[in-house]
């Protein structure tokens, strides 16, 4: 008995040494966390920041070459994907330094299932682009905007059946109040004089239309984004970002050149470009600031994805629809009616419930986190005093 005793005495001082030795490796892994959390942040604000420049600034731009003379849908659609060569040099550099994935990579995706996927990204891509681009043409830069929230609404509804995506009562609030700002739009008259014109009205339902299955049809090709990246890359880093902005952007302009040609609108690109407002230099200028915004838009939204969701990453380009109409008010004149100010000031407070819920969610995981390393550390020491003894 004196001998178990002294064992389990030993046992116990063994064991809280131990534990004090893990509560100070506990305490030096906490700075980790927190370094890792003030990287993602860091990396969250980034992404943020090029889908809401990219968004604003192309659609200033599809507006403008519109407005100035512009005429082609299929050059304004070609514009929005043909830039990507800018990211080549950027994943030639990543290369070099992600060589070590490559390594620890334990099952690559077969080149059929990518090649497949990118296909049916990029085919999807040029599809939205081009019903974009009809609506932008008919419709005034805050219609068009703010017409757009309702690709959240869709997103919700594809991520809660692709994505698994929990639907909250502050994300069914974002969804109403969202679904309810581009509903306004459909009863605001923009210029009374024209309402006897009905080619004009003809021409904004169609832009309505377009605009709205332009969205619906985003808002699916970023779920299956998410869906990709958890069932078949099962990876994350930005050279995967890059490829996936490249390829699918490649396929899209390949699949836009092959209308572009077909239509003729390619014979008419000088006398386009003769006739543009603003001269030749300003016309080519702005299909190169148009290419590059895009593809600036893409790198973030897809980065979005990788850091949060494709829910998030929605959230945050429905959070940039109100800077553009701002900026068409302050530089191409467009009218700012009562109408959209009300759906502006909407669009912002259903982003702000779903950024709430965000939030919340935030919260329980750390709490959780927290609970889980308090049990795990207690049910150790707990087996190995049971084992001696």
């Amino acid at each position: 008995m004196g001998d178990t005793s002294v064992v389990v005495q030993s046992q116990v001082q063994d064991d809280e040494a131990k534990i004090e030795e893990s509560s100070q490796n506990g305490t030096d892994q906490s700075k980790a966390p927190s370094f890792v959390q003030y990287k993602w942040w860091i990396q969250m604000v980034i992404y943020s920041t090029f889908v809401l420049s990219g968004q604003a600034i192309g659609t200033l731009f599809g507006r403008l070459y519109f407005d100035k003379g512009g005429n082609s849908k299929w050059l304004a659609t070609l514009v929005q994907n043909i830039g990507f060569p800018i990211l080549i040099p950027f994943l030639l550099i990543t290369s070099t330094k992600t060589n070590h994935e490559v390594i620890t990579e334990i099952q690559k995706p077969s080149f059929y299932i990518v090649a497949s996927l990118y296909t049916l990204l990029g085919l999807f891509l040029a599809g939205n682009c081009m019903l974009y681009t009809i609506g932008l043409q008919y419709l005034p830069v805050t219609t068009y905007s703010l017409i757009c929230a309702s690709q959240l609404g869709f997103n919700a509804l594809f991520s809660f059946f692709l994505n698994k995506q929990k639907i909250t009562p502050y994300i069914v609030n974002s969804l109403v109040i969202l679904t309810i700002s581009s509903s306004l739009l459909v009863l605001q008259n923009d210029n009374s004089e024209d309402q006897s014109n009905k080619k004009s009205r003809k021409k904004y339902i169609i832009g309505f239309l377009s605009t709205v299955a332009a969205s619906a049809g985003y808002a699916l090709m970023l779920s299956i984004t998410q869906l990709a990246l958890q069932k078949i890359f099962k990876r994350e880093s930005f050279r995967l970002i890059l490829e996936m902005s490249i390829y699918q952007s490649l396929v899209a302009t390949l699949a836009i050149l092959v209308g572009f040609f077909a239509s003729g609108e390619w014979k008419t690109m000088d006398k386009e470009m003769d006739e543009y407002k603003l001269g030749k230099v300003r016309y080519v200028l702005n299909l190169i600031g148009t290419a590059i915004s895009w593809q600036v838009f893409s790198v973030g939204s897809i980065g979005l994805i990788f850091k949060v969701s494709s829910l998030f990453s929605n959230v945050i380009s429905i959070l940039g629809l109100p800077i553009a109409p701002v900026l068409a008010v302050i530089f191409l004149h467009d009218k700012l009616t009562g109408v959209k100010v009300m759906s502006m000031l909407l669009a912002i407070w259903g982003f702000v419930s779903y950024i709430y819920q965000h939030y919340l969610d935030d919260l329980k995981d750390k709490a959780a986190k927290n609970v889980q390393v308090v049990e795990l550390s207690e049910s150790l020491s707990l087996k190995e005093v049971k084992h001696v003894i």
